[in-house]
C-alpha cells in the first residue's frame, strides 16, 4: 500500500532584520525571532525590519530613517510609548505596523511582520484616529490652500496623468483639456521635478501607487 505524497510547498520564510535603540533589546528580540519557523534573521537584504524601542525619541526617528535608507523595506515598530504627533514622521520612515511593547507576544510580532511583508498596515485604534485627524488637518491647512491633493499632486496634474495613463500622448492630452501642448509639457516637467520622479511613466506609476488615479 503506497502512502500519499505531500506535494504542497512550504511557504518561504520572511527575511527579517532586527534593530533596537539598545543592544540588550536587540539581542532579546533576535533570540525570540530566531526560534520562530515563520521568519529567518537576515544578515543581508530583508523583507521586513523590526525596530524596538522604549519610546519614540529623536534617536528612534534617526534609527528608523537609517534602516529605511539601508533596506528600503517596510518596518514594524515595537514601542512602549508613542506621541501621536510623531505618527506622520514614522510613517514617512516606512513604518507599516506599530505594535505596543506590552502586547508584543511572539505570535503577535510574527503576525505584524507578515502584515508588513504583505503590504498591510496596522495601527492601534487610538493611534489610527489620531493619524486620521492629522492627515485631515494637513489636507485642510497645508495642501488645499495650495491646490494639492494628499498625493502632492495638483488637480490639473491629476487630469494630465489620468489621460497619460489612458495612453494619450501630450498632443492628445492638450486637445482634451483645451491646453496648448507646451502647457502640458510644462505641467509634466514641473511635476516630475517637484516629486523627484524619473519620467512620465514613473509619474503615472506614482499616482497609481498613492491612489490618486
Amino acid at each position: 500500500m503506497s502512502l500519499p505524497v505531500d506535494t504542497g510547498r512550504r511557504r518561504p520564510r520572511t527575511r527579517v532584520a532586527v534593530r533596537a535603540t539598545d543592544p540588550l533589546t536587540a539581542h532579546g528580540l533576535a533570540s525570540s525571532l530566531g526560534a520562530r519557523p515563520e521568519v529567518v534573521l537576515a544578515p543581508g537584504p530583508a523583507d521586513v525590519v523590526v525596530v524596538a524601542t522604549d519610546q519614540v525619541s529623536a534617536e528612534t526617528v534617526a534609527l528608523l530613517r537609517a534602516t529605511a535608507a539601508e533596506y528600503g523595506s517596510p518596518q514594524v515598530l515595537v514601542t512602549g510609548s508613542l506621541n501621536p504627533t510623531d505618527l506622520l514622521t514614522i510613517v514617512e520612515c516606512r513604518v507599516a505596523v506599530v505594535l505596543p511593547r506590552a502586547t508584543a507576544t511572539g505570535d503577535r510580532l510574527v503576525g505584524a511582520i507578515e502584515d508588513a511583508a504583505a503590504g498591510r498596515g496596522a495601527l492601534p485604534s487610538d493611534l489610527l484616529g489620531d493619524m486620521l485627524r492629522q492627515v485631515g488637518a494637513l489636507q485642510r491647512e497645508v495642501l488645499a490652500p495650495h491646490g494639492l491633493s494628499p498625493s502632492g499632486l495638483a488637480a490639473r496634474e491629476l487630469d494630465v496623468l489620468r489621460l497619460l495613463a489612458d495612453g494619450c500622448d501630450t498632443l492628445e492630452v492638450a486637445v482634451r483639456l483645451s491646453y496648448s501642448e507646451r502647457t502640458v509639457k510644462n505641467i509634466v516637467h514641473t511635476m516630475i521635478t517637484r516629486l523627484n520622479l524619473r519620467n512620465r511613466s514613473h509619474a503615472v506609476a506614482y499616482a497609481i501607487r498613492t491612489g490618486a488615479i
